[in-house]
This record gives C-alpha cells, sequence and structure tokens, in this order.
C-alpha cells in the first residue's frame, strides 16, 4: 500500500534535499574558516611572545622565507580580520538555511498529514 505524493509535496522534497546539502556545506566551510582562524590566532600569540631582535621566518610553498616581524604581524592581523569576516557570512548563511530548513520541514510534514491544502507555498 503506497501513498501517492502531491507533485508539489515532491518539489518540495527535492528543496529540502538541496537545502541539506547546502547546509552541510557550509557547516564544513565554517569548520575550516574556524581552523584557520585558531591556527592564525595562535600564530600572532607566539609572534607576540618573540622579541624585535629574533629571526622570523614565513612559510611559501615549500620555502621558508626570513620576513620582517612588522610585516608578518600585519600579514596575520589581515588574514585574521578576513577569517572573522568570512566566519560571521557564513554564520548567517547557516542560521538563514537552518531557519529555512525547518520551515520546509514543516509544511512538508503538514501536508503529508492533511493538515493544510496543498496549494501556495
Amino acid at each position: 500500500m503506497s501513498m501517492e505524493i502531491p507533485p508539489q509535496v515532491q518539489n518540495q522534497i527535492a528543496q529540502l534535499q538541496q537545502l541539506q546539502i547546502q547546509l552541510q556545506a557550509t557547516i564544513r566551510q565554517k569548520m575550516q574558516i574556524e581552523a584557520m582562524l585558531r591556527d592564525t590566532e595562535s600564530a600572532l600569540e607566539e609572534l607576540e611572545k618573540v622579541g624585535e631582535e629574533h629571526v622570523i621566518y614565513k612559510s611559501v610553498g615549500d620555502l621558508l622565507i626570513k620576513s620582517k616581524r612588522d610585516e608578518i604581524k600585519e600579514e596575520l592581523t589581515e588574514k585574521k580580520e578576513t577569517y572573522d569576516l568570512r566566519l560571521k557570512t557564513l554564520e548567517r548563511q547557516e542560521e538563514r538555511l537552518q531557519k529555512r530548513f525547518q520551515q520546509l520541514q514543516e509544511q512538508i510534514r503538514q501536508a503529508l498529514s492533511g493538515s493544510i491544502p496543498t496549494g501556495g507555498a
């Protein structure tokens, strides 16, 4: 005994699956940015511990290049700001997707239970 799912509900289910994929991708990106942000913050903290007299190297591909402390500090600070901004954007995106996912899930639930007419969404 199989239940015939109306085309509108099938469309909503497809949208829900797409939202789930987008949400998972957003969460993965957010986790990657959080890791890069932690690494950058850690590097900045370590940089603060060493004095001006210490030789500092930065990694460029497979090479370590001798660099000036202030230049590296500026680069790391810019990276941190970029990661912070990207993280906030991803958090807002995740929140919107989560909200839309829950709304669509509820619409599907109601449509399948027959508690609302299948017109408009």
